[in-house]
């Protein structure tokens, strides 16, 4: 097994002087060296061919004992020095202070056709950013990082990737909703790559101890490594970068709340700086379509990372970010400028995001009351988001809607999960937009089979449910990874019928209204 290792952040930046892997405050360095955590029977459950072929990795690599060895922390390969970065972070709205990598252990970083990739492990021990955890992972939240990196990849969505998913052998403590019940799991470690795994919290930390020299090499890394437009060591290129970075920022959340999905903790010492999905904890897809849902208990109460707020957040996220950069350029206006071009271009970029969805290429200046009248009515009952978006691009534009012949009881009837709500007012409301929207279709050119693949394009008919999440899971803890190979088969063509997966095309199952991993979800891992 040969790699081209190119390693850039460990060698370009300052790193820790104390060798010693104790938890403790790091000054004046961006990274610590420290060693994973030897585990005791690593067993490998899962890998990503295609994730693998990214970093010149072949399917006879992947089953030797020596990339067992080292997606488990088991092998350090040759010539090569891992490491945690350190980064803080305001969550929930506070500031933290000093968070690093407190499970996560960078390996190296490689070279391959062009294009970089950062390899990191992620739940194999601790680090000098620990706290006072262990820096372990566990199976549960392991197979749902694994699933979700690359169910994110194949919607079309930034997102760092999954290569491989195993087991350490080792037990792990938990308690899974914070209610004193801590019982024993199976430990796991994910190995994910990025082309960085740098944050908004690894500038923050910097400029919170006024560490400008620090934070001005980590900058002028940054720009030199992963955003060639902009020139280092300016200020017109530290504005150019906050801008790339304000754009992708953009981009990434538009389509997060184009296929419902909900991050859940979008504290920012979870945002990537290249506008990457990171970081899957408590993360949900809407099921029932409802702007104030959250999938993290944490969240429950404030819900600050609703799904109708993650566009807010993300650019208060990039208002400390812009804090964070401004002792090197001391330009409030530019900075706030930037700020308010987020302001500007998201309604516009919504707008044309759901004019997608709606299969709709030409441009009506009614469209913005259209859709905000299906935003309400979508919540008049507890309405599918995917399953409803999905089969409305069924619905042939000359359809005639009357009493007996209501879409809401045809094509659009599986998206219900309360079809015995549909009374009378609420299918006259829906009846009243469907109407709007079949009117707005005969003002497009296109035939219904050019508009349902449109449509089919971007409204995904596969999503990662949660109560899908959690079956792989119960059944992975038995020691039977079948469905983990299936789901992560399926996922991998989610805007295709695939009628082989027919059956995950539904409605969550009552059984997991409720259900612990399937509704309810913490940060622990």
């Amino acid at each position: 097994m040969k790699l081209n290792i190119s390693n850039t952040f460990n060698t370009n930046l300052p790193a820790d002087a104390n060798s010693k892997n104790e938890t403790r405050k790091v000054f004046n360095a961006c990274y610590s060296n420290v060693l994973p955590k030897t585990p005791s029977n690593p067993k490998l459950i899962h890998t990503s061919n295609n994730v693998a072929a990214l970093i010149g990795l072949t399917k006879d690599n992947l089953n030797s004992t020596s990339f067992l060895n080292l997606v488990t922390g088991a092998f350090v390969y040759p010539n090569t020095t891992p490491y945690a970065m350190c980064y803080g972070g305001h969550q929930f709205g506070n500031w933290a202070g000093q968070l690093g990598d407190g499970r996560a252990i960078n390996l190296f970083e490689v070279e391959h056709k062009n294009k970089h990739w950062a390899l990191q492990l992620k739940g194999a021990g601790e680090t000098p950013y620990s706290r006072n955890a262990d820096g372990l992972a566990v199976l549960r939240s392991s197979i749902r990082e694994h699933l979700c990196s690359e169910a994110m990849h194949y919607l079309n969505i930034s997102t760092t990737r999954s290569l491989s998913l195993a087991l350490t052998g080792n037990q792990v403590l938990r308690d899974v909703m914070y209610n004193g019940n801590s019982a024993y799991e199976k430990g796991a470690v994910v190995c994910r790559i990025a082309p960085s795994f740098i944050r908004f919290g690894n500038f923050e930390i910097f400029a919170s101890r006024n560490d400008t020299n620090t934070l001005k090499a980590l900058v002028n890394h940054t720009i030199t490594q992963h955003f060639p437009n902009s020139k280092a060591n300016t200020k017109q290129g530290y504005l150019d970068f906050f801008k790339s970075v304000t754009n992708r920022t953009l981009k990434m959340v538009i389509d997060w709340q184009r296929v419902g999905f909900v991050h859940g903790v979008m504290n920012t010492d979870n945002m990537s700086i290249l506008g990457l999905t990171i970081d899957f904890g408590p993360y949900g897809w809407l099921e029932g379509y409802d702007h104030n849902w959250t999938p993290n208990t944490t969240d429950n109460q404030y819900k600050r990372y609703r799904y109708g707020n993650q566009p807010n957040i993300a650019l208060w996220n990039l208002l400390q970010l812009a804090n964070a950069l401004y002792p090197l350029i001391e330009d409030a206006k530019a900075l706030e400028a930037i700020l308010n071009s987020y302001n500007d271009a998201y309604p516009i970029a919504y707008l044309k995001m759901m004019r997608a969805k709606l299969g709709l290429t030409t441009t009506d200046t009614a469209d913005q009351d259209l859709i905000n009248e299906l935003e309400t009515v979508l919540q008049l009952t507890e309405t599918d988001m995917t399953i409803w978006f999905r089969n409305l691009s069924n619905l042939p534009k000359a359809y005639k809607i009357t009493p007996n012949n209501s879409p809401l009881k045809t094509i659009l009837k599986d998206a219900f999960y309360t079809p015995e709500k549909l009374n009378n007012e609420v299918t006259k409301k829906w009846h009243i937009w469907l109407q709007k929207y079949l009117i707005r279709l005969q003002r497009e050119h296109n035939s219904d089979g050019n508009r349902k693949k449109i449509m089919d394009a971007v409204n995904p008919k596969y999503v990662l449910r949660n109560y899908i999440a959690q079956l792989v899971i119960d059944q992975a803890d038995k020691g039977n990874y079948n469905l983990l190979n299936d789901i992560h088969d399926m996922l991998k063509k989610p805007y295709d019928e695939q009628p082989n997966y027919e059956k995950w095309f539904t409605k969550r199952p009552e059984w997991a209204r409720h259900k612990v991993g399937c509704s309810m979800l913490s940060c622990s891992s």
